[in-house]
């Protein structure tokens, strides 16, 4: 391997869909409707899912907060106002990046400690879509 490239692991189609099929079952026994994007280490959707009924608006965050989790490392989106909220220039200035969500409902895909991918939920609180991705990362684990 030349040192002017990086390889990179990625979560394949079958483990997205372990993932995404544990967070469903963590969405129906919880009675809520979500939206769920299953990312690669760059940030790009693998597998989507809107329950239905699922409000449309949440797909789009879904994919959001896979995105700022991969984009950041594997830092899940509940970390961050707790990161940021001490400095509000900081708060003002990033919270304007387009994408970024600062919170909860993603968090990173590792496996043997490395990220491969993200899961972004949204559709219920913040808490609520923490819940349910963590369900869904807890399958790599």
């Amino acid at each position: 391997m030349s040192d002017d490239t990086l390889s990179m692991r990625t979560i394949s189609l079958g483990a997205a869909q372990r993932v995404l099929d544990a967070a469903l079952a963590r969405a129906t026994e919880m009675g809520r409707l979500f939206c769920i994007c299953i990312a690669d280490p760059a940030g790009e959707p693998v597998l989507t899912a809107r329950m239905d009924g699922a409000p449309r608006l949440s797909a789009r965050i879904a994919a959001d907060k896979a995105y700022t989790v991969a984009g950041f490392g594997g830092m899940p989106t509940s970390a961050w106002w707790g990161a940021i909220e001490g400095e509000p220039s900081l708060v003002h200035g990033i919270t304007k990046v387009p994408r970024l969500i600062v919170f909860g409902g993603g968090v990173g895909l590792f496996s043997g400690g490395e990220l491969v991918g993200s899961i972004g939920v949204s559709g219920g609180s913040a808490e609520e879509d923490a819940v349910v991705a963590s369900a869904g990362a807890a399958v790599l684990a």
